[in-house]
């Protein structure tokens, strides 16, 4: 499957203009990247992850940071999300449909 996903990043709470990332999630990892550079690579277990109508907020060491992934439903699948908004779960059981052809 897919292991990275292009995404902006922002911090909740900010007027902060979003930067793109590349998010890497392999095995028990949640990787971000801007460019080469690592910006952070937390363990699965160390996160919370909520899917919500603005994209996904990610919870870390204290700070909450909002994730607008582009191919968001299979980013949600690959994370095993159960909650998320109606969009988003339809998006995903349609993924789910095709990929089980």
């Amino acid at each position: 499957g897919v292991s990275e996903y292009e995404a902006q990043l922002r911090m909740n709470g900010t007027d902060q203009a979003p930067v793109e990332v590349v998010v890497d999630l392999t095995d028990a990892h949640l990787g971000l990247r801007i460019g080469s550079e690592q910006i952070a690579d937390w363990s699965r277990d160390e996160i919370r992850v909520n899917a919500l109508p603005d994209g996904f907020h990610i919870r870390a060491e204290g700070e909450e940071i909002v994730l607008e992934v582009e191919d968001d439903a299979r980013f949600a699948l690959s994370l095993g999300l159960k909650n998320a908004p109606p969009q988003l779960r339809r998006r995903m059981s349609a993924l789910l449909r095709t990929d089980s052809d």
